[in-house]
């Protein structure tokens, strides 16, 4: 890419953290700075590489979509990470909220049912050098026993109520965030686990792709 294209999608991206976070109210220094560091235009369609940093979702294969920055900020925000955590995402899509949480906590092992989109996904992060990520083409909804329990657990498509395999591998103590909800109306939540039983917070509306596990049919998504 032209150096002259790289700087001005830095230039972008630093607006994005001021204009769309910052001044939205996410206000964890550790959240700014990765998503100041994060090349979004890496994970981004070539068709949509001039809205890299628009306030707005993006559509990748497999009738996906590569979330909004804020929305990819209050998630990661809500999971309070200090560093130490291991993490469970539920839908690596386009691998994007994969290299926030890999810039955030210890390890992220990540679960998605395309392996079309797993496998771009860990080209790209492979190629800006995260080791700290386990990719699974999986699913989902079953979370990944075999690496559990996680201190926290992220879900990037909404779920008509909390899978219960999922809050089963939280650590007590741990943090679960997911959009609740049906097509017309969903809310963001974080769950936290206190005396092994959910504790809910809404964080915002929102609307994501419905989470779906990979034994049911695909359609003609990928």
């Amino acid at each position: 890419m032209p150096e002259s294209v790289n700087n001005s999608l830095s230039a972008t991206r630093d607006r994005m953290v001021a204009k769309q976070l910052h001044d939205r109210g996410i206000t964890s220094p550790a959240v700014l700075s990765a998503m100041g560091r994060v090349p979004r235009e890496r994970f981004v369609p070539i068709e949509f590489l001039a809205e890299s940093y628009a306030d707005r979702a993006l559509p990748i294969d497999c009738r996906q979509t590569i979330s909004q920055p804020y929305i990819v900020a209050i998630m990661t925000q809500a999971l309070e990470l200090s560093g130490r955590e291991s993490v469970l995402e539920i839908g690596t899509g386009s691998g994007y909220q994969t290299a926030i949480l890999a810039e955030l906590a210890a390890k992220v092992v990540s679960v998605e049912r395309h392996a079309e989109l797993s496998a771009e996904a860990g080209r790209v992060l492979s190629a800006i050098g995260y080791k700290n990520i386990q990719l699974i083409v999986g699913d989902g909804t079953l979370g990944w026993p075999a690496e559990a329990p996680y201190d926290r657990i992220i879900v990037t498509a909404a779920a008509a109520q909390l899978p219960q395999a999922l809050f089963d591998q939280l650590r007590e103590g741990g943090i679960l965030v997911i959009p609740l909800g049906n097509a017309e109306s969903q809310s963001l939540v974080a769950i936290g686990k206190v005396s092994g039983q959910p504790q809910a917070t809404e964080l915002s509306g929102c609307r994501f792709v419905p989470l779906v596990g990979a034994n049911e049919p695909p359609g003609d998504d990928c």
